[in-house]
């Protein structure tokens, strides 16, 4: 929890709470006990006729670059917010007024040690794109190269930093004191953001992720990955190769060129399959903006920043639950949902198998061509949110390219169709999953792990034994589900102590009156009567806060 007057970063704490008071968010303040960071917060709410969707998108956007960051990827989570949530906080953009060219300036130099006339033969001043974190200029390099430079505006990081804090300790409040801080690990979430969004600060990072992409696409005509000036690049500048081309959403300017829209359709889809079946890592930003189609007809690919990364294990237990899905069999579905994690040990079981078997029910006899991926991963959120699931990050982020994905190929041939896409790369998968060459390579990593075991176990034996004959063996439990019943029982002990406590003052106050009527009470009798009678209007009043708290909660 918080220090009850967070000294640190006062100021922005304010800020925050002021925003979200102002944008009818003032409950949550009150529910999280940061009411006194801003009195009176009710006295100045905003003018604003808008929906409360629209309110929090508002209220992110007036925060900043790391709200606005937070904003985006709730966009991508229909398992944690509401659609219409969801749907509001996907128009959330990044393009705000760019920094002066100066600003840029001096991070370029500061960041390569070179004045910025010695390192391009021409720096653009006008910039191509500005974002909360950073901004893109054209340049040409000394050798003649046409580049873009992707520079991070200064004092980004820091704001981030203290903001990152600050969700940290909200995400901590939330848990203990709301509804939805029981039922989902917020501090977890708020953890997985802040790594992600350090790493998006890290242009290096970003600049080893398209160099991972050239190479597993070395060979495939489909998909250019701009090269990365490694001598120009920093935490805090990239300097990446300038591709020329027709963004995908461009549809009247590709027919123009003369490209087919059906086979860039199919083409963009088939590198997203490729990315994550075969290679399982994935650009996870796919919206037009960051796709063109080149003169040759392949797709030129930007902005590295945010990628998906999907294990072994990850990849042949969603095998299993397509697998599972195709065959109408809800309960090994069930159990391919408890594998990935997204079922857990609170779940009911036998509910969750009954609604998937109705939602499977929906989609039996259909062909692939009469499937929308779009629609399929709508209902999947919704029994997600049904029953409190909660996706991997991995596989959010998934779904979400994969919806964002098929949005592009329909904008671009209203007959395409993810999932007929996607089936080649499903059986192709799964064939390989039952090739010799894959159970020989699994078997050789397992026969790897048990010959340690002639020699660990025994060690390991001889420990635990020690161990159970000296009684120091412990066994302990923890029930998370407990947790919020104990509190509760704990206030209502408190407020019933409290009342007796009431009580008793009360029956000694009348007998006190009984046996000394008012007019033969000297001064320190009607000392303790007034303090008698301000003791029981405080408890009184204490009470009442209390239970008025108790019927928000």
């Amino acid at each position: 929890m918080i220090p009850r007057w967070p000294y640190r970063h006062l100021r922005r704490y304010r800020q925050v709470v002021l925003v979200l008071a102002r944008h009818g968010f003032g409950a949550l303040v009150d529910q999280l006990g940061l009411s006194y960071l801003a009195p009176f917060h009710w006295l100045q709410p905003t003018r604003v006729r808008a929906t409360q969707p629209e309110h929090l998108r508002m209220a992110l956007e007036e925060l900043g670059t790391t709200f606005i960051k937070l904003g985006q990827i709730l966009s991508t989570r229909p398992d944690l917010l509401p659609a219409d949530y969801v749907a509001e906080l996907a128009k959330l953009r990044e393009t705000v007024p760019p920094v002066p060219v100066e600003a840029i300036r001096s991070v370029v130099e500061a960041e390569l040690g070179k004045p910025l006339a010695a390192l391009f033969r021409r720096f653009d001043p006008v910039p191509i794109a500005s974002a909360s974190i950073g901004q893109v200029h054209g340049a040409v390099l000394p050798t003649g190269e046409a580049v873009v430079v992707k520079v991070q505006k200064p004092g980004v990081e820091e704001q981030v930093a203290t903001d990152l804090e600050i969700l940290a300790d909200l995400a901590t409040l939330a848990a203990r004191r709301t509804a939805l801080g029981e039922l989902y690990n917020l501090p977890a979430l708020a953890e997985e953001f802040a790594w992600t969004l350090r790493n998006e600060l890290d242009y290096a990072r970003e600049g080893r992720n398209a160099d991972v992409f050239r190479r597993n696409f070395r060979g495939d005509p489909n998909l250019y990955v701009p090269d990365v000036f490694w001598d120009a690049t920093t935490r805090r500048v990239i300097v990446l190769e300038r591709i020329a081309g027709i963004k995908l959403d461009q549809v009247a300017a590709l027919e123009a060129a003369g490209f087919d829209r059906h086979t860039i359709a199919r083409r963009s889809a088939r590198i997203i399959l490729k990315e994550v079946f075969e290679h399982g890592f994935f650009h996870a930003d796919p919206h037009p903006g960051n796709f063109s189609v080149l003169p040759s007809g392949a797709i030129g690919a930007m902005d590295f920043g945010m990628v998906g990364r999907l294990e072994e294990d990850i990849r042949d237990n969603l095998l299993l639950l397509m697998t599972a899905i195709v065959r109408q069999d809800a309960s090994r579905a069930v159990d391919a949902l408890e594998e990935l994690g997204i079922a857990g040990r609170r779940v009911q079981r036998a509910a969750l198998r009954r609604n998937l078997a109705h939602l499977l029910d929906r989609y039996y006899g259909l062909t692939f061509r009469e499937i929308n991926a779009a629609m399929v991963i709508g209902d999947l959120f919704a029994l997600i949110r049904r029953h409190r699931l909660v996706l991997p990050p991995e596989l959010s982020l998934l779904l979400k390219t994969i919806t964002m994905n098929e949005g592009i190929g329909r904008q671009l041939d209203p007959s395409f169709n993810m999932v007929e896409e996607a089936a080649p790369y499903v059986r192709k998968a799964t064939l390989q999953r039952y090739s010799p060459w894959f159970w020989g390579e699994r078997l050789g990593r397992t026969a790897l792990d048990i010959s340690y075991l002639p020699t660990d176990l025994p060690i390991r034996l001889h420990r635990l034994l020690r161990t159970v004959e000296r009684g120091q063996l412990l066994v302990s439990t923890h029930h998370d589900e407990w947790e919020h019943e104990l509190r509760e029982i704990n206030r209502m002990v408190n407020r019933l102590s409290l009342s007796l406590l009431a009580a008793s003052v009360i029956i000694s106050l009348a007998l006190l009156l009984q046996l000394s009527p008012p007019a033969g009470l000297g001064a320190v009798g009607n000392w303790l009567l007034g303090l008698g009678l301000l003791l029981i209007a405080l408890m009184g009043l204490y009470l009442l806060l209390a239970t008025w708290r108790a019927g928000r909660r």
